[in-house]
């Protein structure tokens, strides 16, 4: 069984009772941006419960986005404001008290978004199965928050850090591939459960892995990650 199959199985056995619409049409295509206004830090939450995920920096707006899905219920809904300089937007896939559908061989659920580099982020996602692509390293980052169900996440976070941040991944079923900056100072940690945990280009030290700008005046990057079946591949080379 593979790991789409079983997140399938498991949203079905815990979604009884639930109105299961998994009419799939032809794929359906929108585009969202939101413009920066005058916030000085922004808080980004995504929830893609099954699909393919893109986020890369390099947006001129806060956010520019493309979705691609094919059963309606699927529509991200969108949610965007600000308060006292703090920019706060969420992108859904349903909500998150009553599935709308299920993933499915034929079913088509992409998104593609595109974050500002500028404005400091903080950066959240709760990703429930499929394959997910993130490359952050170009951003100002505050805090990463990643929880993830089944499926690939593979986060390169290679760049420039602007500041020390913290950078958080739980996994259940499912593998994890993290790139380290290299010009920064990398404290990590990482919990296999009954997986595999690959290190390259860090140093053992006690429970944790280091590199050699740990403890310098740099930036410094702390990652923990932590799942429960599968691989996690932490990479600074």
């Amino acid at each position: 069984m593979n790991a789409r199959s079983f997140f399938v199985l498991a949203v079905c056995a815990c979604s009884s009772g639930c109105a299961i619409d998994t009419v799939s049409g032809p794929p359906r295509h929108e585009t969202r941006s939101i413009e920066r206004d005058t916030s000085d830090t922004a808080r980004i939450d995504l929830e893609m419960g099954a699909g393919e995920l893109r986020v890369n920096g390099g947006a001129q707006d806060l956010m520019q986005a493309d979705f691609l899905y094919s059963v309606p219920a699927w529509r991200p809904a969108v949610r965007y404001h600000s308060f006292a300089g703090r920019a706060d937007l969420s992108i859904r896939q349903a909500p998150a008290d009553h599935l709308e559908g299920v993933f499915a061989a034929h079913t088509k659920c992409d998104w593609d978004l595109r974050l500002n580099n500028e404005i400091p982020i903080d950066f959240l996602l709760h990703f429930g199965a499929g394959d997910a692509h993130l490359n952050l390293g170009s951003l100002n980052l505050r805090s990463i928050e990643v929880e993830m169900g089944v499926g690939h996440i593979e986060m390169d976070l290679r760049g420039r850090p602007q500041r020390d941040y913290e950078a958080r991944i739980h996994g259940g079923v499912g593998e994890a591939k993290v790139f380290l900056p290299a010009d920064a100072g990398i404290f990590a940690t990482a919990h296999g459960g009954i997986g595999e945990i690959q290190v390259h280009g860090l140093r053992r030290e006690g429970r944790h892995w280091v590199n050699h700008w740990y403890d310098s005046a740099r930036p410094q990057v702390r990652v923990e990650v932590e799942g429960g079946i599968g691989q996690i591949d932490l990479i600074a080379e």
